[in-house]
């Protein structure tokens, strides 16, 4: 029976991880993980870092949103 286990990065589920013979492959449930889709890991931690990492490489350090202005 496959054993699997949900990687969740904050309040987001990245998706799941299933054991298989050499490790534990991963399969997205939300867009920003999809290039992680089918990657095998070695661990389950691994597999959580590399989700952490796909969403830490998405935001631009020093970024902040401009203000919208209202039409007056």
């Amino acid at each position: 029976m496959a054993s699997a286990h949900i990687i969740e990065v904050g309040d987001r589920t990245a998706g799941i991880v299933v054991h298989e013979h050499g490790g534990f492959r991963f399969f997205a449930s939300e867009r920003p993980f999809h290039p992680l889709e089918g990657a095998l890991f070695r661990t389950i931690d691994q597999a959580a870092r590399a989700a952490r990492e796909r969403l830490r490489s998405r935001k631009t350090p020093g970024c902040v949103p401009l203000a919208r202005s209202e039409a007056v």
